[in-house]
């Protein structure tokens, strides 16, 4: 027993001894540049897959054993892991940055949820709508982390005013001498009371002189409503707890669909984007604008669905009940709606770095649909001299270098009429960028782009894309369907961006070989990566939401799996039907078309 707990305890360090050791017949056995460039590929995934090593330093190994194999001049790996993918994100993570700072993010959150309603059902629905827009335009795991600790805040606010029904039916019941106009009064006594106090009351927390408070109905709620330590549980009954699954849930899905909307929104969007873009250059149909319109309407249909899906296995989905509008709302609607109120009201009005945070982020998304919409000729059609070369991280630095420049306050004028002057100080700093720039995600992509060079270089795509010809007897929707079940299977033990990074250099030279649009591949697969609903450690949203401690193992594989299933089959309605004029995915394009695939049958 000692032995296996000293080898579980080193485990990660023999996994990174053994890989390159038990893999290393690959290269010495087979001769080749396609085997060398494979033995790299086979250690960097294993050690992305088992994160052995971080991300990160696993994504550097290319730069070392490239020129170490003769595949690539250390000189051309290293310019790999610098992209245009790296401007946009340098450009988004600015905007991102300033929501953060100036808290633009929660006044949006509460903003929208305002405008839903505060009925189980729809405040659900808000919070998934909430996310699912702060998501297209900052990281899911930010999205999350913002507006959970806000979800949190209004479940308990909802047990509470649960509590305090129960307490005044039992006051009631026991034959108290509150009548119905003195049971009214003492509940406006009590709301006068400050609600974090009897929430402290409610859960056991409650110091001595709030025990002995001259509220009668406050006494009642003491004496009678258990604390958590003497009830096993912290919920006032199973309803309770469901709600509080389903906003946790609703959070970390919702975090998760409304990433897909945008080619910012999500790093596996990113990497396809550039990989993409990088591999078939001639090809100009990958933009913000067309994936925009490519994945609102699934972003829209997998919300909504998987809104029902979880209202339905937690809470039950009675359409009479949430539809009907003149029913008075009940205690814990109300409490619901003023701890979303209270928490607006602390924002106070909205301030000047909101203001134009919110005008430049209006600024960067018109200037991303504006550059090439297809429709019509875009701003990019102004430098007709120079086509191609700018792109959607030209518009995104534009931006991102005005939040370095414009001042976080203005001048202010005493009564005497004299103007204050402030330091300057801009709308962000480097520090605070630096803080909140993903080093990781970054030098994990250019890693990706390195190994996908390599495969060119080398040749290994072309052999893979020759040993897979076969599949072309299989009917298109049927390849489309395993490929992306396999991605969508394999996110659930491996990063997004890791699992993306490891599949494109393979389905890519697949859909040349079989004589497909590659975009009827790519497509699919790559929102299916992004699919990781099934464990706390398939994504970051994933674990946050479970780290408040309502939600076990089970319900998120129960709920993830039918959001799953949902999310595949409206990905594959949409490859299906509107993308197929949007990106002509019927024909086999010209741009897909490279000299060298008709050599490839020959290695």
């Amino acid at each position: 027993m000692k032995m296996i707990r000293t080898l579980l305890a080193y485990r990660r360090f023999l996994l990174i001894l053994f890989t390159p050791l038990l893999l290393l017949p690959l290269p010495l056995i087979i001769r080749t540049k396609e085997a060398e460039c494979a033995y790299t590929l086979f250690v960097v995934a294993i050690f992305w897959l088992t994160e052995a090593l971080p991300l990160a330093v696993s994504a550097l190994l290319p730069a070392l054993m490239f020129p170490m194999f003769g595949i690539m001049a250390s000189k051309e790996v290293a310019s790999a892991y610098f992209k245009d993918f790296h401007l946009l994100l340098t450009g988004v993570i600015c905007l991102a940055t300033s929501i953060e700072k100036w808290n633009l993010h929660k006044r949006i959150a509460l903003k929208m949820v305002m405008l839903v309603g505060v009925n189980p059902a729809w405040l659900t629905l808000g919070f998934m709508i909430s996310c699912a827009f702060l998501s297209m335009w900052l990281s899911n795991t930010s999205t999350a982390a913002m507006v959970m600790p806000i979800v949190e805040a209004v479940a308990q606010q909802i047990i509470s005013a649960e509590a305090e029904v129960d307490a005044l039916e039992m006051t009631y019941a026991n034959g108290a001498t509150n009548h119905a106009l003195e049971l009214d009064e003492d509940i406006n006594e009590c709301e006068a009371v400050d609600w974090k106090e009897k929430t402290k009351q409610l859960h056991g927390y409650s110091n001595g002189t709030a025990a002995h408070t001259t509220h009668t109905m406050c006494k009642v709620e003491e004496e009678k409503i258990p604390a958590p330590s003497e009830t096993g549980t912290k919920y006032r009954n199973q309803r309770d707890h469901k709600i509080c699954k389903v906003m946790c849930l609703c959070i970390a899905y919702a975090s998760t669909i409304g990433g897909l909307t945008t080619i910012t929104g999500t790093s596996t969007n990113l990497i396809f984007a550039e990989q993409f873009n990088t591999r078939y250059p001639d090809c100009q149909c990958i933009n913000f604008g067309s994936w925009f319109i490519l994945c609102i309407p699934i972003t829209i249909i997998i919300l909504l669905l998987s809104w029902v899906w979880l209202q339905w296995l937690f809470l039950g989905f009675n359409f009479k009940e949430m539809f009907q509008c003149s029913k008075t709302k009940s205690a814990r609607e109300q409490a619901s709606a003023r701890v979303i109120e209270e928490e607006y009201k602390k924002l106070g009005p909205i301030s000047y770095p909101e203001v134009i945070t919110l005008v430049l982020f209006f600024l960067m998304a018109l200037l991303w649909f504006t550059r090439d919409p297809g429709f019509i000729p875009g701003w990019s059609s102004l430098f007709s001299e120079y086509p191609g070369f700018a792109t959607d991280s030209t518009a995104a630095l534009i931006i991102g270098l005005l939040f370095f420049i414009i001042p976080a306050k203005t001048l202010s004028r005493t009564s005497n009429g004299e103007n204050i002057v402030f330091d300057y100080t801009p709308l962000i700093t480097w520090k605070e960028f630096q803080a909140c720039m993903p080093w990781e995600i970054a030098i994990l992509v250019g890693g990706g782009f390195a190994l996908a060079d390599g495969c060119e270089v080398s040749k290994l795509s072309h052999w893979i894309g020759s040993k897979l010809t076969p599949l072309g007897s299989l009917p298109a929707w049927l390849i489309i369907l395993i490929s992306s079940l396999i991605v969508t299977s394999v996110t659930e033990v491996a990063s997004n961006p890791a699992t993306i990074t490891i599949f494109l250099p393979i389905l890519a030279p697949l859909a040349e070989a079989i004589h497909v649009n590659p975009l009827y591949i790519l497509i699919p697969t790559t929102l299916c990566t992004s699919f990781a609903f099934l464990l706390p450690v398939a994504n970051p949203p994933n674990a946050i939401v479970f780290s408040y401690g309502h939600l076990k193992v089970i319900d998120m594989v129960k709920a993830g799996l039918g959001i799953k299933i949902i999310g595949v089959a409206v990905v594959m309605l949409a490859v299906m039907t509107w993308a197929m004029p949007l990106f002509k995915l019927h024909t086999y394009p010209t741009w897909a078309r490279s000299p060298s695939i008709t050599n490839s049958s020959a290695l």
